[in-house]
């Protein structure tokens, strides 16, 4: 991988999913060697999705943190090898006189021609009774031209009061730390948005993020600083519909702040009338080089926004929705953007694609569908994503963490009984923190013995009834077939199944070679006793899956 400085911004409640499935991206070892800029990018503080991506990094980084050292260093061919630092900022809208676009734009202030002036202008391009007065502050509910307006005025706004230090809100901190960061590394920068184009911020947010943060860094700097937009290479997920949500009635759009509310029925056309946007607009064409044009051409998936609500989620803590293939699809969008080579220097924008074999109204999903095969690029996922799947089994069903037990510490222990007690120091908290991380990544049962789907069951959920690179074993929800999981048997070619001995089992022989030739090497840049421990179960796991990489 090249040493190009990576940022990633992540916009809106799509945009927060397709971040999940990156942060699992770098879980499972795909970004050797790097230190990442991540950016939480939303009008809304409280978005269930946003919440729900922010803990999931700061786990990843407390697994990685060793003696102080907050989110750890980078590493190589291993599990959590990527450092991550996370930045969180939101668009204000709470307080008095920032609830609706009325408001925030002051209509009513000024000379009287002044503000004749500008209710005409504003009703011209704005519904006066509804869009000009619903609540920002769960997002802009597919009303883009209003949210491209905002989202670039709330950024240089935050730029201003950086400048001064008055009137600084929560967020305004992290984004001058993410802004002083690409204009550092401008030259050498490599920055990927992930949000859709058929809803509201993210899709209000794509377009202008290119020139927002080149005017918020001038802003704070009072004019001695910018960046060169044709040096910074920019990407960007071209996300069309993939999900449906209960449709609101008529007595939620009666209320004043849901008057407006996304209608989940026009998103085909929302995405349809995107693409000629990204497609003819100059401003795109000019700051961004690659665009991935990603969807879901079957029926839309419903969301699952809570069976027990009346009424639709438009933001805050309850939206919560689960993960999808198509956010998987936007990370190794990412992958392909951070790796690809750059074959020009021309700033205008490519558009991108990849199909995906599609049989009896299923899809078929194999390792280069994800990332391309070029340098072994699919062999390397399906290793690695096998790799760690196999080992949330083992912590999670052999070793019982799923229902409570100490799943990792249970095979520190198991090691120790095989003569391998260098990694006994790990405290009881370091190896819960492991346990938990695999737990959001793979399932856990609650206290109800009810079954929990991670993430990686979602994933293959939204598969169902086509191929996704494991067996369909690899994803029972039952106990005791999870208890009696031959996890060495989870890939889908036989080739790649960990040896089964004469006497003995899979699980035996994955052992033996983790014993004998899964010792941390110097390549992999290990060096607290917890990366070691991890590199040690990454060798192990990836020697028996014999990929030959």
């Amino acid at each position: 991988m090249n040493q190009d400085k990576l940022f990633i911004i992540a916009v809106g409640g799509t945009g927060m999913r397709c971040l999940e499935s990156f942060t699992h991206l770098c879980a499972i070892g795909m970004f050797d060697n790097q230190e990442i800029e991540i950016l939480t990018l939303d009008t809304d503080q409280t978005n269930g999705n946003k919440a729900r991506v922010e803990q999931l990094i700061e786990l990843y980084n407390r697994v990685k943190t060793f003696d102080g050292k907050k989110g750890g260093s980078p590493n190589a061919d291993t599990f959590f090898s990527a450092k991550l630092n996370l930045y969180k900022f939101w668009t204000n809208y709470s307080g008095s006189g920032r609830r609706n676009y009325r408001n925030i734009s002051r209509l009513t202030e000024g000379e009287p021609s002044e503000q004749s002036q500008n209710k005409m202008l504003s009703d011209l391009f704005l519904e006066e009774d509804t869009v000009q007065e619903f609540n920002l502050s769960h997002g802009y509910r597919a009303q883009t031209h209003l949210g491209s307006h905002l989202m670039f005025h709330g950024i240089v706004e935050a730029a201003r009061n950086l400048a001064t230090g008055e009137n600084l809100q929560g967020g305004e901190k992290d984004l001058e730390t993410f802004l002083m960061k690409l204009e550092k590394s401008s030259e050498n920068a490599r920055v990927f948005v992930f949000g859709s184009v058929f809803g509201g911020t993210g899709a209000s947010s794509i377009p202008i993020i290119p020139n927002a943060f080149k005017k918020a860094i001038e802003v704070r700097s009072g004019d001695k600083s910018s960046i060169n937009l044709s040096k910074v290479r920019f990407g960007s997920t071209l996300l069309t519909e993939y999900f449906s949500f209960k449709k609101p009635d008529l007595k939620q759009m009666s209320t004043k702040d849901d008057s407006v509310i996304a209608d989940s029925s026009f998103f085909p056309l929302n995405s349809q009338a995107a693409l000629q946007f990204y497609q003819g607009d100059p401003t795109v064409q000019s700051t961004y080089n690659s665009m991935y044009h990603i969807g879901w051409p079957i029926e839309s998936k419903p969301m699952n926004t809570g069976s027990k609500e009346d009424k639709t989620i438009t933001g805050g803590a309850e939206q919560k929705n689960p993960c999808h293939i198509v956010e998987l699809l936007c990370a190794c969008a990412a992958y392909d953007f951070f790796t690809r080579k750059v074959e020009s220097t021309e700033n205008k924008a490519e558009y991108l694609y990849r199909a995906v074999e599609f049989n009896n109204g299923a899809f078929n999903f194999d390792g280069n569908d994800m990332v391309g095969n070029e340098n072994k690029a699919g062999d390397v996922f399906t290793n690695r994503l096998g790799a760690f799947l196999s080992l949330a089994h083992i912590a999670l069903s052999k070793n019982g963490a799923a229902i409570g037990d100490k799943g990792i510490k249970g095979f520190l222990n198991q090691l120790k009984q095989n003569k391998i007690d260098k990694y006994s120091s790990l405290s009881d908290e370091e190896t819960i923190e492991i346990d938990e991380y695999l737990k959001l990544f793979a399932y856990t049962f609650d206290n109800n013995k009810n079954f929990i789907p991670g993430w990686i069951y979602q994933i293959r959920s939204t598969v169902n009834p086509g191929k996704f690179l494991f067996n369909n074993s690899a994803f029972t929800e039952n106990t005791k077939e999870l208890q009696n999981l031959d996890m060495g048997a989870i890939l889908l070619e036989e080739k790649n199944h960990w040896e089964k001995p004469i006497m003995g089992s899979r699980y035996d022989s994955f052992v033996k070679k983790l014993i004998n030739q899964g010792h941390p090497k110097e390549a992999q840049k290990v060096t607290t006793t917890k990366e070691e421990f991890l590199a040690h179960i990454y060798n192990g796991i990836t020697i028996s899956q014999k990929f030959g990489l």
